[in-house]
């Protein structure tokens, strides 16, 4: 083998481990991403910059309440109320991979993926109660200081879940953007396999630059 040929083995072999290695971090450790949905407003905006941190994913733990979190989303946003199973309230997800290829797609490296910016609010065995617009987790009044003054919760035209209880390894997730967020009271509770990380630091715009809470 002469050295030009080698040379150009050994550029590709770089290449790949490169890739290789920036697929595993982006899919195991953390990973950009940019808002693009209203419904966390003010907390988040529009063309925000973020690090997601995906170490609960990698390990399979639940997020904790207050967390904001980012999860594929469901297969329709909403339901009617007629297709939906109040005994059962966990999202719909019905176009799964059907092969290793389309899995190693969707799944690692996103293309077409669409996914849901949100707040978890209560988690796996919690009673949730939505009324006189405020949100309830096993009777107790939930103190929300995150939200805007005068912001209240509601089931708006589209909630059909207001009063249930979050299902095992399941959480119960909101838009701080009460009034424009389809969110878990659309569409039902995310399972933890489709939990893809928790925002951890906002890095654009600069002057906002630090850990999101």
């Amino acid at each position: 083998m002469n050295e030009k040929v080698k040379d150009i083995l050994e550029w590709i072999l770089c290449i790949v481990i490169a890739l290789v290695l920036a697929l595993l971090i982006r899919y195991y450790i953390g990973t950009p991403t940019i808002v693009k949905q209203v419904s966390m407003k003010p907390t988040l905006l529009q063309d925000d910059r973020l690090i997601l941190n995906r170490w609960g994913r990698t390990t399979k733990k639940l997020p904790e309440r207050g967390d904001i979190i980012t999860f594929e989303a469901p297969t329709n946003a909403r339901w009617s109320k007629e297709e939906q199973d109040l005994s059962n309230p966990i999202a719909k997800y019905e176009n799964e991979p059907s092969n290793i290829w389309e899995s190693f797609v969707h799944n690692v490296l996103e293309w077409g993926k669409e996914s849901y910016i949100k707040r978890v609010i209560a988690l796996p065995g919690e009673h949730v109660e939505i009324k006189d617009d405020k949100v309830y987790i096993n009777g107790e009044e939930l103190q929300e200081d995150y939200l805007q003054p005068g912001v209240v919760t509601n089931m708006g035209d589209f909630g059909v879940y207001s009063d249930f209880v979050v299902p095992e390894n399941c959480v119960f997730a909101m838009g701080d953007n009460r009034t424009q967020s389809t969110d878990c009271r659309v569409f039902g509770c995310i399972p933890l396999e489709k939990i893809e990380g928790k925002v951890w630091i906002r890095f654009w715009p600069l002057n906002k630059f630090g850990h999101v809470d």
